[in-house]
């Protein structure tokens, strides 16, 4: 118990860097920038999956998070946040690393994360502005001082901490709560869903993968590097994980209707994804 309480301070104190330098960043577009600089982020929008994808799939979830909060002010698009969230590797890497899984494996797997990262984030941005017509998407990057009731008339850096502390209480007590979870069950009950159970696994490794924490990334890999889980489900999972970004996101976007439509269309694309890889038969 003590150990699960130790792992999730610790796992949330390395998100401090990614969230107080979003926040910062924000604030300064908000109160400094003007027009000029939102009509450029906006303008840029349409290639902002591949940088996401790209950005997403180093160790850590910190780009989730920070592309959580960029999306509820409005600065990237849904398609951006989707590859961000498909790429996110979370604790995947270091897994790998420390298992001398060898590149050609590491490579594979990231390739495959970014690249499906990439392309859904592009249809779903087309599918939308289709769907949207003519009709522009207004930069909200004051939607997060509203939504906390801040006065955000008190300095850049004191406004920057004040959302940096907030949503640091908010995700340990979830990651708290979670390894408590995860430490009371064990990994070894969770393989029993996944052996000879083609799509079910896929379909259970999808939900694991939405857990909003990085020990859903470490036994994913673990199972798939000890043999016990497919390639397809192991896929699932991870494209389905976005680390504490889905937790972020329902934290700071007041639109409860469509967080609840993001997790499905992230679990969605994450479990056919996975079942193709199995039916193509595909080992990393």
């Amino acid at each position: 118990m003590s150990e699960a309480v130790f792992d999730a301070f610790k796992d949330c104190v390395k998100l401090l860097p990614f969230l107080f330098l979003t926040y910062l960043a924000m604030e300064y577009i908000e109160h400094k920038a003007g027009s000029k600089m939102q009509g450029m982020i906006q303008r840029s929008g349409r290639f902002g999956p591949v940088l996401g994808s790209i950005l997403g799939a180093f160790p850590q979830c910190g780009f989730s998070a920070a592309a959580s909060n960029l999306y509820a002010g409005r600065i990237v698009t849904i398609g951006t946040l989707m590859a961000v969230y498909l790429s996110t590797s979370d604790e995947m890497l270091p897994v790998l690393i420390s298992e001398n899984a060898g590149i050609g494996m590491i490579l594979k797997i990231l390739c495959v994360k970014v690249g499906i990262g990439i392309l859904a984030g592009f249809v779903i941005d087309m599918t939308v502005n289709r769907s949207a017509g003519t009709k522009r998407r207004e930069l909200e990057i004051s939607h997060l001082c509203e939504h906390e009731h801040c006065r955000c008339e008190e300095g850049i850096v004191k406004s920057a901490l004040r959302h940096t502390v907030e949503i640091f209480i908010y995700i340990l007590l979830i990651s708290l709560v979670l390894n408590i979870v995860i430490a009371l069950v064990g990994e070894e009950a969770l393989a029993g869903l996944f052996l000879n159970k083609p799509v079910i696994g896929e379909l259970t490794a999808g939900v694991i993968g939405l857990i909003p924490n990085c020990a859903s990334s470490v036994v994913l890999t673990q199972l798939y590097l000890e043999g016990v889980m497919s390639a397809g489900a192991m896929l699932s999972g991870l494209l389905a994980g976005s680390g504490i970004g889905i937790a972020v996101l329902c934290r700071v976007n007041d639109r409860r209707r469509e967080n609840i439509k993001i997790i499905l269309l992230l679990y969605g694309i994450g479990v056919i994804s996975g079942i193709i890889i199995e039916a193509l038969g595909i080992v990393f």
